[in-house]
């Protein structure tokens, strides 16, 4: 039997793998249609080139495609000095807004500040980091986003092992320690979607996995299905 209390799996297709000239009709493929409910969430990498070796999109492109969408926009900010750049992606009118907790050295501020904003507040680790010392704080987030990739590009082989900290988690949680969203981001697929739902996952990115074809929207529906299969088992 599921339990009751765990949302149904959310999907949140990552931008990163979209078409940037046509960012508007990549989301809208993805909403709602005749064999799904629509995405979740929109999930939008943003990377600054430094924290990551990497530089994406920033504030102007989500606040268009805020205009763009009613889909809650899911911001993964991989940047450093969340404290000061994290809050105005929620006064925007982003949905959620995490941040890695490798950026700051005071990550239940950022996140206090980010709720003060309006926005869901998410804490981010990367596969090497620990889960350990940030369990105390976790009752300060919405989110928790467990990297089982390297952050910093799109199209890296899944980390099996990153999904020991997803079960540290949902054991909390399912024990009603802690009331938080588990989501994970990083080679979600077809193939690796089921044994990251078995070990508690809530909430999946998939970048490739859903616009690396032809029919977004027919991959969100077969993920989704994926891991309501597994769901529905426990």
């Amino acid at each position: 039997m599921c339990n009751p209390g765990r949302p149904a799996p959310m999907i949140a297709p990552s931008i990163l793998s979209a078409d940037f000239a046509n960012l508007a009709a990549e989301i809208a493929a993805v909403g709602p249609s005749d064999i799904d409910p629509g995405v979740d969430w929109v999930h939008v990498d943003v990377m600054d080139n430094h924290f990551v070796p990497n530089l994406t999109l920033g504030m102007p492109v989500v606040e268009s495609i805020l205009k763009a969408t009613d889909i809650p926009l899911d911001c993964h900010l991989m940047i450093e000095d969340p404290g000061r750049w994290a809050p105005p992606y929620a006064e925007a009118g982003a949905y959620n807004v995490t941040f890695h907790a490798e950026a700051t050295d005071d990550p239940v501020a950022v996140g206090r500040d980010i709720r003060a904003a309006g926005g869901k507040a998410g804490l981010a680790i990367k596969p090497g980091t620990p889960l350990e010392p940030y369990l105390e704080i976790l009752k300060d987030f919405d989110t928790l986003l467990v990297m089982s990739v390297e952050p910093g590009f799109g199209g890296q082989k899944f980390m099996p092992e990153v999904l020991e900290k997803v079960r540290t988690i949902r054991k909390k949680i399912d024990s009603g320690d802690l009331r938080l969203l588990v989501e994970i981001d990083g080679g979600i697929s077809a193939s690796t979607i089921e044994q990251a739902a078995e070990a508690g996952v809530d909430c999946f990115v998939a970048g490739s996995a859903v616009y690396g074809g032809d029919d977004p929207a027919g991959r969100v529906a077969d993920l989704r299905r994926l891991a309501t299969a597994v769901r529905d088992k426990h």
